[in-house]
């Protein structure tokens, strides 16, 4: 097994690295620490037009906020064990993968992102977290010609009107989630919703792709409630949500919020009292902070479950190995973007952003994450999504165990058909 390699921490010249005596865990925990992965060394130097003789890839993340435990050090350890799966170089170049803490700012994303493709030359960027900073970087890779590629963040804008010839949209997004999880709730009969709503670009998204899903299915929406990013007190919206008598509730939120809204709801007696709850976003990382307890008979859309094969189990394996904790979707997107990526630049031979990205357009991605997946030309990833439903404590056999397959959505079906898009690209390609 490849050694883990050296790690390093940017201070406040960006162009000096000065050795850490901390581990990996130590450094991801800390605010705003910013962490640099390198690749294993060097191989025998091929001709090939890789810039600066460094492929350097990206990732910014909530390294201590909400969203830590959903993509933070889990999707940096999976995007490192994608590198070191390649061999740590590409066109015998080597490769590195810096990763910083956004602290859930589109502001420092942004200047982050901009600060990397202008001074530190990274290639690539490859997650970012959460909607409003991932939109913030989107824009810096527009103006840049860069490649970004989103696992972690949900809005639909990324691939819709808000689409660039240089960014991928790889994992979910929140048309997905509300196509699969609202259409399936409401025909088992929760046919009218209340929304407690995360109050920025993601929620705000999701309960509109939740509110369209539900009517077109002859649902109703009686109301939502929005809440600040971090919220710990739920009181007052589940309040609202039970005097409106809804059926479902549906929260569109997630990360920390999702697991302190179904907990309250739980000591509220919301669900004792005959309403349902419905996570739009949900991970594995929820449902173990939750307890089988608590979310026992939950339905959730995954694109990605550990115990779903041999080759999930297998390299779900090996990432907890590395943390004690099993993966969740983002976190093995990110590993698969990655693996993509670095297929990309070897079919190309260039780390050339246009040709790179033409090679990611044109490969199908076959691995443990997606079987025949393909980018289109809104770049968005289709592969199939899964809808499940959450075991009972009496049904799980082992740690982990949690979920139950209910339905498999191929690609075409999951996601946003290209008929509705208002990307500039699907237009441009009709022609």
């Amino acid at each position: 097994m490849t050694p883990m390699p050296r790690i390093s921490q940017q201070r406040s010249n960006p162009t000096t690295r000065l050795p850490l005596a901390k581990p990996l865990a130590a450094v991801a925990a800390a605010c705003g620490a910013s962490l640099l992965f390198s690749g294993a060394a060097l191989a025998q130097a091929a001709p090939a037009a890789i810039s600066d003789d460094i492929v350097r890839l990206g990732l910014i993340l909530d390294m201590s906020g909400v969203y830590a435990d959903v993509t933070g050090k889990g999707s940096a350890t999976a995007a490192q064990m994608a590198i070191d799966d390649f061999g740590g170089t590409v066109l015998g170049k080597k490769i590195e993968l810096l990763a910083v803490d956004h602290q859930n700012k589109a502001d420092i994303a942004a200047a982050r992102a901009r600060e990397w493709y202008d001074t530190q030359k990274v290639d690539a960027i490859l997650d970012v977290a959460g909607s409003a900073p991932a939109l913030a970087v989107l824009e810096v890779a527009r103006e840049k010609k860069k490649i970004v590629v989103f696992s972690g963040p949900g809005t639909e804008r990324i691939t819709n009107d808000l689409c660039s010839p240089y960014s991928v949209h790889y994992t979910y997004d929140t048309w997905s989630l509300a196509n699969t999880t609202a259409r399936a709730t409401v025909d088992r009969g929760g046919k009218s919703w209340y929304f407690l709503t995360a109050d920025y670009a993601f929620g705000h998204t999701l309960q509109a792709s939740a509110t369209e899903v539900v009517k077109a299915r002859g649902g109703t929406v009686l109301g939502a409630a929005r809440h600040p990013l971090g919220t710990s007190d739920f009181a007052s919206y589940l309040l609202q949500a039970q005097a409106s008598r809804a059926q479902v509730v549906g929260l569109a939120n997630a990360g920390g919020d999702t697991v302190n809204a179904i907990k309250a709801a739980r000591e509220f007696g919301l669900t004792q009292g005959g309403q349902k709850m419905a996570g739009l976003l949900l991970y594995i990382n929820d449902i173990h902070a939750i307890g089988l307890d608590a979310a026992a008979g939950l339905m959730l859309t995954e694109a990605f479950y550990w115990d779903m094969n041999d080759q999930t189990r297998a390299w779900s394996q090996r990432y907890y190995d590395k943390l004690k904790k099993m993966p969740n979707m983002s976190q093995a997107g990110t590993y698969s973007s990655v693996m993509h990526y670095l297929k990309a630049v070897q079919a190309a031979g260039t780390d050339a952003p246009d040709a790179v990205m033409k090679q990611m357009k044109a490969m199908p991605i076959n691995d443990f994450f997606a079987t025949n997946g393909r980018i289109r030309e809104d770049g968005r990833m289709v592969h199939d999504m899964y809808l499940f439903e959450v075991k009972t404590p009496a049904e799980s056999k082992r740690p982990w165990d949690y979920y139950k397959l209910v339905a498999t959505l191929p690609g075409d079906e999951a996601f946003m058909p290209l008929s509705k898009s208002t990307c500039p690209l699907v237009k441009a390609a009709a022609k």
